[in-house]
């Protein structure tokens, strides 16, 4: 096999749990798991040595990555976390193989609490040890406090503070702090959700257990209640042909909702966003993901705020527009897709630029709609055909939607 060094940025549940396996919470996995670990994980609950284990631990790399080759794997700013050395690579792009520190993680809020499993045990000097896994607050403190008396332990509260909701988490946890026994721990652990209840119950007894819990509390499931519509965060995101009339419909939008007042508005402009944010980028088809997921970034983050973001960008492929949609509502966002499905050849024949004409003698290459496909949306949220009716209708078509689902008032 080859040598190479390759170098990787994880997505965030994959981060979180590559901290846990090298602070050793994941004890006694030493790295992602390999296909007969995985299939033993699905099929019976247990490694394939028998070892008990409940969940899978998994991480995506590029094609380029193959065993034998060490990866670096970086957090989001680029800052080695780990190596990882390749020892096996499966279907969709999974890879095996174990990992060791290179630096340590920034912790961001709160990176005075955080301890690995050998430190907390350390300062429990062999107490006993009540640990309290935590989503969310706490609503009764009862029980905790009576099992700790009964156990003679010290409680140890786990906020799970995996996500957008990590630091209110934690700020629950502190809460907690001064209503329990005193000498009562709180350590953040970046441990994600899995989708079924069983399997992430049973994945936060084994982490309890490897900061020396002798006895595990899972606090009950946060309820969400999402606030009323108009003070959510949306983005309006148009897709469709050059000269479709989605920039005119977009510019129009946003006229009306500064008319309104009751939104903070952001309306990034195709052109304005070309011209600035991706200065340098081509029209190809990496080059135009790259630009959609930067206005998407942008999007997400006004909108994360509580503003309102419109976008009017052709963004031609489904994937994209996906990852877009799934940004802003990692967020708690919301996300409307509006399609203006005009027909190419009324987009043709409105082609003030000349753009089409263009296209077709092979001067611009990869156009959309020409010489690049434009993959039509199945998941528009609205469908305007500027065709036969004005900017101003397609307009209170767009704004209509947006009061009749409760995000203008």
């Amino acid at each position: 096999m080859g040598w190479r060094i390759v170098e990787w940025t994880p997505g965030a549940l994959e981060l979180a749990d590559l901290e846990l396996l090298l602070s050793g919470a994941f004890h006694p996995l030493t790295g992602f798991l390999g296909h007969d670990d995985l299939h033993a994980v699905h099929e019976r609950g247990t490694l394939a040595d028998g070892t008990p284990w409940p969940a899978p631990v998994t991480l995506r790399l590029p094609d380029e990555a193959a065993p034998g080759d060490e990866v670096t794997l970086l957090d989001p700013e680029g800052v080695p976390l780990a190596a990882l050395t390749v020892t096996e690579r499966g279907h969709e792009g999974l890879a095996a193989g174990p990992v060791r520190p290179l630096g340590a993680p920034e912790h961001g809020p709160f990176a005075r609490l955080h301890r690995t499993p050998a430190q907390v045990r350390e300062e429990l000097g062999g107490r006993a040890a009540l640990a309290v896994t935590m989503r969310g607050p706490l609503d009764d403190l009862t029980e905790i406090t009576a099992t700790a008396k009964e156990l003679d332990a010290v409680v140890l509260l786990l906020p799970l503070s995996y996500g957008e909701s990590g630091p209110a988490v934690v700020r629950a946890a502190l809460r907690a702090r001064e209503q329990l026994p005193a000498g009562t721990l709180v350590v953040p652990v970046p441990l994600a959700p899995r989708e079924e209840p069983e399997l992430d119950l049973e994945l936060r007894e084994h982490v309890a257990t490897a900061y020396g819990a002798a006895e595990h509390l899972a606090g009950p499931e946060p309820v969400s209640i999402p606030g009323p519509p108009h003070r959510r965060g949306l983005v309006v995101f148009f897709t469709g042909l050059s000269g479709s009339g989605k920039s005119t419909i977009a510019r129009g939008l946003r006229d009306a909702l500064l008319e309104l007042g009751t939104r903070t508005v952001t309306h990034l402009d195709g052109d304005v966003v070309r011209a600035l944010l991706s200065k340098g980028l081509t029209f190809s088809k990496a080059d135009r993901d790259l630009n959609i997921r930067r206005i998407g970034f942008v999007a997400a983050e006004t909108a994360r705020h509580g503003g309102l973001a419109i976008c009017a960008p052709i963004a031609p492929y489904a994937a994209t527009r996906a990852e877009v949609r799934e940004m802003v509502e990692a967020v708690g966002a919301d996300f409307l897709l509006v399609h203006v499905a005009t027909p190419l050849p009324e987009c043709e024949r409105r082609d003030r630029k000349g753009l089409y004409a263009k296209a077709r003698a092979g001067l611009i290459p990869e156009f959309t709609g020409i010489s690049d496909p434009y993959e039509e949306p199945d998941d528009a949220d609205l469908v305007i055909d500027t065709t036969h009716i004005s900017i101003e209708a397609a307009v209170t078509q767009v704004l209509g939607a947006l009061r009749s689902g409760g995000w203008v008032r």
